[in-house]
């Protein structure tokens, strides 16, 4: 299992400074391909920006610590978050949205769609009509 934290670190398992990796952790990422995507960052930016910017998030990041790491049984995090693996978090529902969607009925759902669907024809509508404005302003220029 991955370990993942609650905010970036430099982490201890890290390689150089442990930024990438730390990065890795915090955002679900795996360590090694955040290290070739910093690498390759290093490389196209002729090195040496680079190399300023990752020293000094290596001075700004703090050090990681155990409170730093999520674990399954960690609720202080959130309590609208679930950890979801390498795919970092994911939003827990609480079933309230489902279950007022399942009390409307037919009628009430038809009644909304076409309510949607005026709102979407006048939206269609302004847009068509602003670019036959610009239209006739473009012709009008030209002669």
């Amino acid at each position: 299992m991955a370990i993942r934290t609650k905010r970036w670190t430099r982490s201890p398992r890290g390689q150089v400074l442990g930024v990438a990796t730390g990065l890795a952790e915090w955002r679900g990422f795996p360590p090694d391909i955040t290290r070739l995507v910093v690498f390759l960052l290093f490389i196209f930016t002729a090195f040496f920006p680079a190399l300023l910017v990752y020293l000094a998030i290596a001075i700004i990041l703090p050090e990681q610590t155990k409170a730093d790491i999520i674990d399954d049984s960690d609720t202080s995090y959130s309590s609208d978050y679930a950890y979801t693996g390498r795919r970092g978090r994911s939003f827990r529902s609480s079933g309230a949205e489902d279950a007022s969607f399942r009390e409307k009925s037919d009628a009430d759902l038809e009644k909304e769609y076409e309510e949607l669907k005026r709102k979407v024809e006048k939206m269609e509508n302004d847009v068509f009509d602003k670019e036959k404005e610009w239209d006739a302003r473009f012709k009008d220029e030209t002669k």
